[in-house]
């Protein structure tokens, strides 16, 4: 859950030479597709054995959905749209995210509308962003005698996701507390724009109470509750999180580290914003929940600029990638994580 994407495509070719038997619990979609020949899912109380990597279980799991006449169309829907969206070419993924850009009206339009419910996952957005967003200019950042960043200079526009990636202690977090205040840059400069509500979800965890229940925790024990400017009732918001019926009457203490980010996401979200910092938010999520989260962010009307590993989420959402390279130099780059890839072999070589 925590490795790096460097460290994840090393552990993938040393699986593929292995010679034995491998069983493997993770909720990497890429790490499925490229390493494994099964895939055993769990659903309620049973396992259910296919054969094939992660794109062939989409296929045979819609159909099994399909035959059992389950009603459940927003899960249906959601599995035809992420297997279309790996059906598709290189480029015409490429231009679905880079229509995110020029399609921000039609974004905020559709947001006003929108109403929450208990099969989606909703960010609110907090009001209108204007043209200036966030700008760095020339900025750099030093922790004791390492430089982290160095004359770091890029404009974040209206409607941008971004990916940000690089190996674990890089300065990563660092760029998130200097946009959020909470540290300085050595030199240059961050201008945030007069529009731009922050929303934070930072890594930790700690702030939630042991003692209360999961909906207690995220309603604060009312039946309903604001999602932005938008009422909703409280259980159908918890279950949006993949929280559903008696789940929500565990106690936050005995939670998963999965279970706990959920709980997280979901009380940071509901706040709303319309410029998102979300510090590894993909860490521990299962892969229901993943998808849930990459549908609301393609319907978010703002930006957000995301710190994670997980190359599918990156690939899928991603319209520029903010790259901690090593030496300190961070690339910014237009495009998601698959098109950064090939950037930086076509820049440093095929080993890169």
């Amino acid at each position: 859950n925590h490795l790096d994407a460097e460290t994840t495509a090393w552990l993938e070719g040393h699986l593929r030479t292995y010679p034995g038997a491998i069983l493997i619990v993770t909720h990497d979609r890429y790490f499925l597709d490229n390493v494994t020949g099964w895939i055993l899912e769990l659903d309620r109380g049973r396992g259910i054995p296919y054969e094939g990597n992660y794109s062939s279980w989409l296929v045979q799991k819609q159909k099994r959905l399909h035959q059992e006449g389950r009603e459940d169309e927003a899960r249906e829907r959601a599995l035809a749209r992420e297997q279309e969206w790996i059906g598709a070419s290189p480029k015409a993924r490429q231009a679905k995210n880079k229509a995110r850009i020029q399609r921000y009206e039609d974004l905020l339009e559709r947001a006003a509308q929108r109403q929450p419910s208990a099969t989606q996952i909703v960010i609110p957005v907090a009001e209108r962003l204007g043209q200036n967003v966030i700008a760095f200019d020339g900025l750099s950042k030093s922790f004791g005698d390492r430089m982290l960043i160095d004359n770091l200079s890029f404009k974040l526009p209206p409607g941008g996701i971004v990916g940000v990636i690089g190996p674990n202690g890089a300065g990563k977090t660092t760029l998130f507390k200097m946009i959020a205040g909470q540290e300085t840059p050595d030199s240059g400069s961050i201008s945030i724009g007069d529009s731009v509500k922050l929303g934070y979800v930072d890594q930790s965890r700690d702030a939630l109470d042991a003692k209360k229940t999961i909906w207690e925790e995220i309603s604060g024990g009312n039946d309903v509750i604001y999602v932005g400017k938008k009422e909703i009732p409280s259980r159908a918001y918890c279950a949006a999180f993949n929280f559903k019926g008696g789940d929500q009457q565990k106690k936050v203490g005995m939670l998963s580290g999965g279970e706990r980010n959920r709980v997280h996401l979901a009380r940071t979200l509901q706040r709303g914003g319309n410029v998102l910092l979300l510090d590894e938010p993909t860490n521990d999520l299962d892969v229901e929940t993943l998808r849930a989260l990459e549908e609301a962010l393609e319907d978010y009307a703002g930006c957000a600029v995301i710190i994670s590993h997980d190359r599918f989420f990156l690939d899928r959402i991603a319209t520029h990638m903010l790259a901690f390279e090593g030496d300190s130099h961070v690339e910014w780059f237009e495009g998601n994580f698959a098109d950064y890839e090939e950037d930086k072999k076509r820049r440093l070589g095929i080993d890169s």
